[in-house]
C-alpha cells in the first residue's frame, strides 16, 4: 500500500514537472520568436542604411564614370588595334582566372 502510495505521488510530481517544463518551453519560445522578429527589424534597417549610402555614392559618382567611359570610348575610336589589344588581354585574365576555379 505505501509502495502504491508513494508510486502516485512520484507520478504526480513527474506530472507536475512536466507541466511546469511545458509552460517555460512556450515562454520560451515566445521570448525567442520576439527576440528574433527585433533581430529582422534590426538587420533590415541596417541593410537599408547600407543601400542608402550606397546609392548615393554611386549616384554621386556617376557624373566621373560617364566623362571616363566616353574618353575611353574616345581612344577606343582613335586607336582601335589598341583596343582590341586590350579587350582579348582582359577577356584571357577573365578565361585565366575562371579556369583557376
Amino acid at each position: 500500500m505505501a509502495f502504491s502510495r508513494f508510486r502516485s505521488d512520484v507520478e504526480d510530481d513527474l506530472e507536475a514537472q512536466v507541466a511546469r517544463l511545458s509552460k517555460e518551453l512556450a515562454t520560451l519560445k515566445k521570448t525567442m520568436s520576439r527576440r528574433g522578429s527585433e533581430a529582422y527589424d534590426v538587420a533590415r534597417d541596417a541593410a537599408d542604411d547600407v543601400y542608402g549610402d550606397l546609392r548615393d555614392r554611386l549616384l554621386d559618382a556617376l557624373p566621373l564614370v560617364r566623362k571616363r567611359a566616353r574618353a575611353a570610348e574616345q581612344v577606343a575610336r582613335d586607336n582601335p588595334a589598341m583596343a582590341a589589344v586590350v579587350g582579348l588581354a582582359v577577356v584571357g585574365l577573365l578565361a585565366a582566372m575562371l579556369v583557376k576555379r
